[in-house]
């Protein structure tokens, strides 16, 4: 009889070590999915996410000591008699030295820079007006500045607000300024973000030559961190449009052509730690920043120096093939060639854009 109650017992004894085994493993499951949520997501992205539909590529022809008469006749366009005018349109953040290298790069094109910058973040915190104090930096450019400040809005503590809704409503608040800037029909319009720059000839071709696509997306080399870290050409998102009343400011998709090899991206290019933080915690993906530690300077300088992601998230990618591809540090490179002019000229001042000078300073140069 003994023996028979240890079966009994025995037999029923499986459910309930399932069940604190369970019951041990389900805050470690929840643990796991808080930290590790998005990166499971965007490993799996493969599967529930499709891309979007191809770009129609248009080639890109340009060398040195050859006429915009001949390149306008490679691309298929007519010369003009005259140059169109251009619009330069950017919101402004804390890019102040990428904003002086664009400014000097585009200077001899561009007829207006028109620049808008907030009191606060996308996010609700509050900043300085970077540009407004700092604008004798830019006043090799001043009679073309059109400057305009979009009142922000503080987030209170704990809010879940979402910041695209903010991001949405400055870039909106951009058509009046365009507006008040006197560009008319006809007239070519830039519309990108501060790091996303067009090179100069690019400029110079759209501005002269007929034919040219209504609105045209602008593939730009996309590099992390300084011109030592080139990425890909994936960056689609700035465009030059031909002007008409029906034009908006918009930063996505809105046509399916691109033109190839047009320009640079450089995204978090700063110079200093604070800058980085301030981005990470500001811009629209904050919630990228899913520990307090991924705000530490160490880490942060350790993750440039390396080529690594801020993040550590893994590579946004729609086939499993590109994210096994494009997992790990990025490469380093050690050209610094065809790249802005302005760095060049001034590469000791910009030596934190160029290859070797990954070391960056703690807080931001006022």
């Amino acid at each position: 009889m003994a023996t028979r109650i240890r079966r009994l017992t025995t037999r029923r004894s499986p459910p309930k070590l399932l069940f604190l085994a369970l019951l041990m493993l389900t805050p470690v499951c929840v643990i796991g999915l808080y930290n590790y949520g998005q990166k499971i997501s965007y490993f799996f992205r493969p599967l529930w996410d499709k891309p979007p539909l191809p770009f129609r590529r248009l080639p890109h022809y340009y060398a040195e000591n050859v006429s915009v008469e001949h390149l306008c006749r490679l691309h298929n366009w007519s010369i003009r008699s005259q140059p169109r005018r251009i619009f330069d349109n950017i919101i402004f953040s804390n890019e102040l030295d990428l904003l002086e290298i664009r400014w000097h790069e585009l200077n001899p094109y561009v007829s207006k820079f028109v620049i808008m910058e907030s009191n606060t973040t996308f996010t609700g915190i509050r900043k300085p007006l970077f540009f407004a104090s700092n604008r004798a930096r830019f006043a090799f450019a001043e009679e073309k500045i059109v400057y305009g400040v979009f009142p922000g809005r503080i987030a209170s503590p704990g809010s879940l607000k979402d910041p695209f809704v903010l991001e949405s409503l400055q870039r909106g608040a951009m058509n009046g300024l365009l507006h008040s800037a006197g560009i008319s029909n006809g007239d070519l319009v830039i519309m990108s973000d501060t790091d996303e720059v067009p090179s100069p000839h690019t400029l110079k071709l759209l501005q002269w030559c007929d034919g040219v696509p209504p609105i045209l997306h602008l593939e730009l080399k996309h590099y992390m961190y300084s011109f030592e870290f080139p990425v890909d050409y994936s960056s689609w998102r700035a465009t030059v449009q031909i002007y008409t009343p029906q034009t908006r400011y918009r930063h996505s998709r809105q046509s399916d052509v691109i033109f190839s090899d047009a320009g640079w991206h450089c995204s978090f290019c700063f110079r200093s730690l604070e800058e980085f933080t301030l981005k990470m915690t500001g811009y629209s993906h904050a919630d990228r920043v899913k520990r307090k530690a991924f705000l530490n300077y160490s880490r942060i300088q350790r993750i440039i120096c390396r080529g690594d992601d801020l993040f550590d998230m893994l590579p946004e990618e729609y086939s499993f093939k590109e994210m096994i591809k494009k997992m790990g540090s990025i490469a380093r490179s050690g050209s610094a060639v065809h790249l802005p002019s302005y760095i060049i000229q001034n590469a000791d001042r910009f030596r934190f854009l160029l290859p070797g000078g990954c070391k960056r300073n703690i807080v931001q140069l006022k």
